[in-house]
């Protein structure tokens, strides 16, 4: 009979199952070292790669209720987050199977919603000790990865031998064609140089002296960081490995005996200790994605230059856009300022009539087309128009109204946020009109400030007042000019004196890799939003989920308090509230299993350790001396900045050069987890009242004979 429900049991809970299945076809997104996967439309025949949950989960065939549920979580956290949907997946399909588990040994649904629940919400408290002020990073980060010699001057003199490239680019506000090139292979004369330069660059603002972690309460370990328990700002002798105060990208993007540059990598002073920060910590926070990290370290340091007198060293993520370039190599990729976007060869022609020129430009919020009516317009049914002239038809009347009314107005250049008639696109081509269709809301304000112009909805709404003036447009060229024969679309970069704009081009000589690259770069772009909106970043490296598999250890040996009177009312009879504590242990450790297996696989995926038994062990190592230690938080603090946590076997985001940490965002990771937590728990409890009843559901496998007759 036992035997019977139990196997009754784990059939009726098909959505668990449904959500581990699906989570499975993540597992090898997680970690630095990824496995991307090709995504094939059968329709087309054409592939993808991706390497980011959302991309799977949007090519998934999610019929399922459970899989809507799946998608909409995912969903909700990149809308929010635009990081830690690989989480999010993976802990949903790890904490499926460690409840499908827990419900093959009669655990009552009640005791592992209510026992989950304040696990969690017990970790979430217990790693807050693991949290660090991104000042504190930044000092870190910086007096650790450059120091120079005290005694010499604060030039060029550091790391001159150490650079790989030759060349320091600097970016000059002033209208100029090609950026000039100063070479710094000698220090004779470098001191001018840099002087020059740091003039050019302003250093961030000063940060905050090293504050001591926040210890959750009952916590008596002193803090390891204070005072002297962090590399000071003071700089020592050392030679300078990573830094982004000269461009390390070097000839590899940029040529200096190519002319005509519209890409810049823009380096910072040299003044190291004073203008280090945003850099480093975009840095610690890319996991291993290089390219996208020196790409983000040139926008944030131009960022930064444009907002020297207002003082903020905000990264300002609406000023940053994306142009995907197809054709040319992944080392072209660079940092352009103003908007750069693809348009039609048949519209070279006008571009070329109106370079060096001013232009009158007109925003257009919706789309250019007959058809469009904004959201709430209800077109009259059964009204039929008559036009005037029978040799016109309604749609040439249309297009003749709309094109009269930018002639008339002297209109040069429209951006259109949404579609445009293609018909129209012709005849502006026709009347050296510029039409741009597909514009971000973000790009038509940005040239809203620094224009004049007023966004209109319809053609019909222009006016005198809503046409601005002083745009300019022209072709964008890489360093060898091969931008310009990539074939259907042509790169064209549009701008406008003191706009804030900065468009990161993403180029590829593959196709399938594309979107691949714009996701990535994106993904660092928020983790370094977010961790300067939390103010804090996690400790990376595995160390906050070492640190809840330690906590559910002891919380496994001491009495479950809930955080809440709400999760006591829960229990509605003395068996259940008894049945919480008789099944702590159980649910706890199947609560702990997520993280463990999350370890697992992203030490496996860096491809360093051998097995995850060899990776299991070494996690149970770091187990036993930090419960040895008294003070589990203390010991993986320690750990961490030795750069020796969970290296056996390599860390999950192990890169030791020397003075690189890896840190996580607070407020995405935390999230992750309780979406993820709450999406199993929700389909648990909605599989169980399926069958049982929402009443029933609370006395399930109470008796497991009776339970089974009414089955």
């Amino acid at each position: 009979l036992l035997m019977a429900f139990r196997d009754v049991n784990a059939r009726r809970h098909i959505g668990l199952q449904q959500l581990s299945s699906l989570a499975l076809a993540g597992r090898t997104l997680l970690g630095p070292v990824k496995s991307c996967k090709f995504i094939v439309d059968e329709s087309t025949n054409q592939s993808t790669l991706i390497c980011s949950a959302v991309r799977l989960i949007e090519s998934l065939d999610l019929t399922s209720a459970a899989g809507q549920l799946l998608n909409e979580t995912i969903q909700a956290q990149n809308k929010e987050f635009k990081t830690g949907m690989s989480t999010l997946l993976f802990l949903v399909g790890a904490w499926s199977n460690a409840i499908v588990e827990c419900l093959q040994q009669n655990v009552p649904v009640s005791a592992i919603v209510s026992v989950m629940s304040e696990g969690l919400n017990s970790c979430c408290e217990r790693v807050q000790c693991l949290q660090i002020s991104i000042h504190d990073v930044n000092k870190e980060l910086c007096s650790s990865s450059v120091r120079p010699n005290a005694s010499k001057s604060k030039t060029c003199q550091i790391g001159c031998n150490s650079l790989p490239n030759s060349h320091l680019f600097l970016y000059f506000q002033k209208e100029i064609s090609v950026p000039e090139v100063i070479p710094i292979n000698s220090c004779s004369h470098q001191d001018d140089d840099c002087n020059f330069n740091k003039h050019l660059v302003s250093p961030l603002a000063g940060f905050g002296s090293v504050a001591t972690l926040v210890k959750p309460a009952g916590d008596k370990s002193t803090s390891v960081i204070s005072g002297n328990g962090v590399a000071t700002s003071s700089c020592s002798k050392q030679k300078l490995t990573h830094s982004r105060y000269f461009s390390t990208l070097g000839k590899s993007l940029f040529s200096s005996q190519q002319g005509n540059f519209q890409g810049y990598l823009l380096g910072p002073s040299a003044d190291s200790c004073e203008y280090c920060g945003l850099g480093h910590l975009a840095m610690a926070l890319s996991h291993g994605n290089e390219p996208s990290m020196k790409l983000l370290q040139s926008i944030v340091a131009y960022q930064q230059e444009r907002a020297e007198h207002s003082g903020s060293s905000q990264l300002n993520v609406a000023e940053i856009v994306t142009c995907c370039l197809l054709g040319l190599p992944e080392s072209y990729s660079c940092a352009s300022p103003g908007f750069v976007t693809l348009l039609s060869p048949e519209q070279v022609t006008v571009i070329k009539y109106f370079e060096d020129k001013l232009l009158r430009i007109l925003l257009i919020d919706g789309d250019l087309t007959e058809q469009y009516r904004h959201l709430g317009f209800n077109r009259p049914c059964n009204v039929r128009t008559i036009v005037e002239h029978p040799s016109l038809q309604e749609g040439d009347l249309w297009l003749s109204s709309m094109l009269d009314n930018l002639i008339n107005f002297e209109v040069n250049l429209v951006l259109v946020k949404g579609n445009v008639c293609e018909n129209l696109r012709e005849r502006c081509i026709a009347n050296s009109i510029l039409l741009v269709s597909s514009v971000t809301w973000n790009v038509l304000c940005a040239f809203g400030e620094v224009t004049g112009a007023q966004p209109v909805t319809y053609l019909t709404q222009l006016n005198a007042s809503c046409v601005g003036s002083g745009a300019q447009v022209e072709l964008w060229k890489a360093s060898d000019g091969r931008a310009t024969d990539l074939g259907e679309l042509v790169p064209v970069r549009i701008k406008a004196r003191g706009i804030p704009l900065l468009t990161a081009v993403l180029t590829t000589s593959v196709a399938s890799k594309m979107q691949l690259i714009e996701d990535q770069f994106w993904t660092l772009v928020y983790r370094l939003h977010h961790a300067l909106n939390d103010k804090k970043v996690f400790l990376g490296g595995g160390a906050v989920e070492l640190l809840c598999l330690s906590h559910i250890q002891m919380l496994v040996e001491q009495p479950l308090q809930p955080a809440n009177q709400n999760a006591v009312k829960e229990f509605h009879n003395p068996w259940l509230a008894a049945s919480a504590t008789e099944y702590k242990s159980v649910v706890l450790q199947a609560l702990a299993s997520g993280w463990k297996q999350y370890l697992l696989v992203v030490m496996c995926n860096t491809t360093k350790a051998a097995s995850e038994l060899e990776v299991a062990t070494s996690v149970d190592h770091h187990l036993r001396k930090a419960a040895d230690c008294g003070c589990p938080s203390a010991y993986i603090l320690k750990e961490f900045r030795r750069g020796d946590l969970l290296r056996d076997g390599a860390g999950p985001f192990a890169d030791h050069r020397e003075g690189l940490r890896v840190y996580d965002n607070v407020t995405a990771k935390t999230e992750a987890w309780r979406r993820a937590l709450d999406l199993v728990l929700l389909v648990l409890q909605t599989d169980a009242e399926i069958v049982t009843g929402p009443r029933k559901n609370q006395l399930l496998n109470s008796h497991v004979s009776s339970e089974f007759m009414f089955l």
